[in-house]
């Protein structure tokens, strides 16, 4: 029996408000826009909008206590939308249903299941794979974002990036935490965790000093003027082969005298208290060798965010329950590194939960104690290929991150919300 779920009520908001945001974030896009083109790092718009509902379907609906499967509403929907099936480069040229009958089977499964969520509150497994399907497709609302961001088509949500504007404060510097050994992990009986959370685990880290901020739009600069993108000193061999004729983070450009970044279709003024994002791995270690600094291990981030008094362990940097206004969640854009002092962690740390994603140097591994969960490839196949990323982004649900939740992509991605912050070489 899963450990915890949301009460019936909770998940039946959540199930709406998901379904809106989904909506808000493609429900302007029609023609060519629907499918773009074919890019390893994007689905076609209409396949995810199918692929969202169809999983919903197939794991809250059709599931049966043989995990057989039921008929489906929509007819050879699995050979469509099983994403561990249907491989990526092949979604293009699906026969796939038009987008109002997309929508149609959209509105047809959320309708079943919040019927049957009326009827069977009681149901642990049926809460659970409710709050799996819900967190899929808050994660591929997410993606949604950086689709168009990737494609350059308008922002719906009309995004909005803060400065401080007057009088700031001072966020260099950092934080130092005792060495010692620490939980990290997922706690037993603490909420929805994913698989590759579980469970919390003694982790040995040895004395180590973090910066309070994830590195600005100005400091990145700084490295890219002094030469960062020619200078094959700073560059792993690898990452020197991804970046190509790159000579600033993707979504950069130079005009006289100024810089700009592209969000999505608009060209804006590089606001430099901002954090940069759209940086991959491979850019974010090359600047830390360029500054003398590293990148934390994920087993240093989580004890810097969830570190409490005495030794306790926090859900979030700031304690145990998810207050608004600490982290910069679930919004329209980023805002300056030294926004959100009450979302500070015991060390002074701020922003570890929202804004950007942050990069740490760790390859994405199982816990000791691993076990795959019902959605088997959620997570095993990605073991060994990807850097673990933490903290949540702008674009991010509050529901879904907590001091614990591990994100990963490959170090090339340099397309989602990502930045990072530093440590002291050791």
């Amino acid at each position: 029996m899963p450990s915890y779920y949301e009460d019936p009520r909770t998940l039946s908001l959540q199930l709406r408000d998901v379904r809106r945001r989904t909506r808000a974030l493609t429900g302007d896009l029609d023609g060519q826009q629907l499918f773009g083109p074919r890019l390893a790092i994007v689905n076609p718009v209409l396949w995810e909008l199918g692929h969202v509902a169809w999983f919903q379907e197939r794991w809250c609906l059709r599931l049966r206590p043989d995990e057989s499967l039921g008929e489906s509403l929509l007819e050879s929907s699995d050979a469509l939308y099983d994403s561990a099936a249907v491989a990526h480069d092949t979604r293009w040229e699906l026969p796939l249903p038009s987008l109002a009958r997309t929508l149609e089977y959209q509105d047809r499964v959320l309708e079943v299941a919040l019927a049957r969520l009326e009827q069977e509150r009681d149901d642990p497994w049926f809460l659970y794979f409710l709050q799996l399907a819900i967190f899929h497709e808050d994660m591929h609302a997410e993606a949604f974002h950086y689709t168009r961001q990737t494609l350059g088509y308008a922002d719906p949500l009309r995004s909005e990036t803060s400065s401080t504007g007057g009088e700031r404060e001072e966020m260099q510097g950092d934080t130092e935490v005792a060495g010692g050994t620490y939980l990290i992990g997922a706690s037993r009986n603490s909420g929805f965790h994913f698989d590759n959370e579980k469970w919390a685990h003694p982790a040995t880290v040895a004395p180590f000093r973090i910066a309070r901020a994830p590195v600005t739009n100005a400091e990145f600069l700084e490295f890219v003027r002094e030469g960062g993108y020619r200078r094959r000193e700073w560059w792993s061999g690898e990452g020197w082969g991804c970046k190509g004729e790159a000579s600033a983070p993707r979504y950069w450009t130079e005009r006289g005298d100024r810089w700009f970044e592209r969000r999505f279709s608009d060209w804006v003024p590089l606001q430099g208290d901002l954090p940069v994002m759209h940086v991959d791995w491979h850019e974010a270690n090359a600047y830390c060798r360029y500054a003398g600094r590293r990148l934390p291990s994920e087993a240093e981030w989580e004890v810097a965010a969830s570190l409490g008094e005495n030794g306790t362990r926090r859900r979030y940097p700031w304690g145990d329950t998810a207050e608004g206004g600490r982290a910069n969640l679930g919004g329209t854009g980023r805002v300056a590194v030294d926004r959100l002092a009450p979302g500070d962690s015991l060390g002074g740390c701020r922003q570890m939960i929202g804004n950007v994603w942050e990069w740490t140097s760790s390859v994405f591994a199982p816990y000791p104690s691993f076990v795959a969960d019902p959605y088997r490839e959620y997570s095993e196949p990605w073991f060994g290929t990807h850097k673990v990323l933490r903290g949540g982004s702008f674009a991010t649900p509050a529901r879904l991150v907590t001091s614990s939740w591990r994100n990963f992509y490959t170090p090339d991605r340099g397309d989602i919300f990502a930045g990072f912050r530093t440590c002291a070489a050791q």
